[in-house]
């Protein structure tokens, strides 16, 4: 399935490789979930006078049918290191969104009751 997807690069040069790698790893997403409104993922490396060198975050707003989950903790010196890091934060919250939805998480029951 087709994601709507919407990727926005800042403070750095447009990269082709980077937006397919994004396009690829939001494709996958389909498979946990199958009713994804829309993707948005922002890439920014907003460190511009640092030593030890770039610092890539991504942040990742995911729009699903009564909810929307973000992920935004995805930090390395390494583009596509940061990009994967994400996708697993966003991938194991829809999946657990998914088990919510479908009634697979079990509740617990107060003790003494």
């Amino acid at each position: 399935m087709q994601i709507p997807l919407q990727v926005t690069l800042k403070d750095m040069p447009q990269s082709e490789a980077v937006e397919s790698r994004i396009r690829e790893k939001a494709d996958k997403l389909g498979r946990f979930y199958d009713k994804i409104n829309s993707c948005r993922v922002v890439v920014e490396s907003p460190q511009r006078h640092q030593h030890q060198g770039k610092l890539y975050s991504v942040r990742i707003d995911l729009t699903v049918p009564g909810a929307e989950l973000v992920a935004n903790r995805a930090q390395d010196e390494d583009i596509y290191v940061a990009i994967r890091d994400a996708f697993v934060a966003i991938t194991r919250q829809l999946e657990d969104f998914a088990r919510r939805q479908r009634g697979e998480v079990k509740t617990h029951t107060a003790p003494g009751a």
